[in-house]
């Protein structure tokens, strides 16, 4: 017979989360909504997922014009439409994961409001979609790269998987901590897209470190490599860009301890993000 013990050990209490861990204990839901998504982005389209790679490569070439041929970037740095399109691709993965992460549950407010799914499905499918979007992007980047010679090495592989790591968990972790806040303070919405226009800015996407490091003092320096952003970045052009052996390019000092660093700030971030969420879960229904 049944004790009472063991109907306990069974039973869960409704609505009870485990939180992320409920959210890939579900992987069959998220791939739906993450396929949703996607679909929904291309639905009635004549293109359809050409989009994907044509943005990218417009937005490449406004870039590659304004700033690399009518400021020179193009003489000063070699190879600077790879070095330019690598830190684009980066950046856009890591705005387009963090915004839509901050948006998604107000978003998803009906389905919320209806029935029970771990709230952190949302933040959490938004970075896979963002992820699935930058395919084509990196895609892009690595065909161009191709053309101009670039030959993968092991180390070049890591740091391109290692680079789009710290991006995921960085996005997911400030989208968990933005989406549980802009739920009842709408105000995180717009502080966020200030934070994401900053971001192209706050790494060395339009420039390259030196420039930082000749400008500022060295704890600046430090603190600007300290930045997640700047190592994601960093790892990018390790991967894509120096490979091809461009005149005067170098690695950002102690590049990859700095990535590690970056790992674990965006791992703290991710705790963090996840702590206030499960703060402020039990309001989101009647907030939203």
């Amino acid at each position: 017979m049944r004790t009472a013990s063991s109907e306990a050990d069974v039973l869960h209490e409704p609505g009870h989360s485990r939180g992320l861990f409920d959210v890939f204990g579900r992987r069959y839901l998220l791939s739906l909504i993450v396929r949703k998504e996607v679909q929904i982005r291309y639905r009635g389209s004549v293109l359809g997922w050409m989009w994907s790679y044509v943005k990218p490569l417009v937005q490449f070439v406004v870039f590659y014009v304004a700033i690399g041929y009518f400021l020179g970037m193009n003489q000063r740095v070699e190879f600077f439409p790879i070095y330019l399109l690598a830190g684009i691709t980066i950046i856009t993965f890591f705005n387009e994961a963090f915004s839509n992460g901050t948006r998604s549950l107000v978003d998803n407010a009906a389905l919320i409001k209806k029935i029970y799914l771990p709230r952190e499905m949302f933040p959490v499918s938004s970075m896979f979609i963002a992820a699935v979007n930058a395919v084509p992007q990196i895609l892009v980047v690595i065909v161009i790269a191709l053309f101009f010679g670039w030959t993968p090495s092991v180390l070049s592989i890591a740091a391109i998987l290692l680079s789009l790591l710290i991006i995921a968990v960085l996005a997911t972790g400030l989208g968990l901590l933005f989406g549980a806040i802009n739920v009842t303070f709408r105000d995180a919405q717009s502080f966020v897209e200030i934070i994401t226009m900053c971001a192209v800015w706050a790494s060395p996407v339009m420039y390259q470190w030196e420039m930082v490091a000749e400008k500022v003092p060295g704890f600046l320096f430090t603190l600007y490599r300290l930045n997640p952003l700047t190592a994601a970045v960093e790892l990018f052009h390790y991967g894509l860009w120096m490979p091809l052996n461009p005149t005067g390019g170098q690695t950002i000092p102690n590049l990859w301890a700095f990535a590690g660093i970056g790992l674990v700030v965006s791992l703290v971030i991710l705790f963090i993000g996840q702590a206030v969420f499960r703060r402020l879960e039990g309001r989101f229904a009647q907030d939203l």
